[in-house]
């Protein structure tokens, strides 16, 4: 039975696709003036309605990509990690960002992806949320975009898994960094909606919430540096 056929369950997420070509979208802008492909790893709430957004290019030299992000204002661009062609970049996002704006309406961005000027983005809208006025309100939000598909899916893919988190703090992160991402992860701090602020967990640590975001920042770029890494070994070799 295929995927159209299968009854769907009310308590599956419903996964929905956007096709984007606007290029003041920085991951679009960058694939219309480069012949690259950028696709989006790890996507982390940063509060305030601010998110940080991972990106890998593949396919293009990296002072050149750092160099068209930062000439767009949406974003505050950063190179993390350099590749052979291309590299991981993060984006500090606060404004017009389709991904941040699904996430701030209860989806889960699964998929961002950029080529030849024109994107694709597809998220999960978790069963206690209503698609389609998740869809319309995104579509009012930002018209360019153009919703592409839509079905039920069976289970929806969490930030990072259990075992992801294990195999990748041995190796790159401290003690203290480990202690408090297990803990903030634990705490549901990367839930949407958030169910920890950075306070109750800084008042756990017996610190102040700067230096927690700190701590957090750096193992959260520690680790999705060695996922994306380990994602785009087989482009790049």
């Amino acid at each position: 039975m295929s995927d159209t056929e299968r009854p769907s369950d009310p308590r599956n997420p419903v996964e929905v696709r956007f096709s984007v070509s606007d290029p003041a979208y920085p991951f679009v802008g960058i694939t219309r003036e480069e012949d690259c492909r950028v696709e989006l790893e790890r996507m982390l709430p940063r509060g305030s309605g601010t998110y940080a957004e991972f990106f890998s290019v593949i396919g293009a030299d990296a002072d050149r990509v750092l160099e068209l992000a930062r000439s767009n204002d949406l974003v505050e661009a950063s190179l993390l990690s350099r590749y052979e062609s291309g590299g991981l970049f993060e984006f500090l996002v606060s404004g017009f960002c389709p991904a941040r704006r699904l996430a701030e309406l209860g989806a889960i961005p699964q998929a961002v992806v950029s080529e030849d000027g024109e994107g694709r983005i597809a998220a999960d809208v978790p069963a206690d949320r209503d698609a389609a006025e998740v869809v319309d309100d995104f579509l009012d939000d930002h018209p360019s975009a153009e919703l592409i598909a839509k079905r039920t899916k069976e289970s929806s893919a969490p930030l990072f898994t259990t075992e992801e988190l294990r195999m990748a703090v041995d190796d790159r992160l401290t003690d203290r960094q480990r202690e408090i991402l297990f803990a903030a992860y634990e705490a549901g701090h990367y839930e949407r909606p958030r169910e920890t602020t950075c306070e109750e967990l800084a008042d756990e640590f017996d610190i102040s919430p700067a230096t927690l975001s700190q701590h957090l920042r750096v193992a959260e770029r520690k680790l999705v540096t060695v996922f994306a890494e380990d994602s785009t070994a087989p482009s790049s070799a």
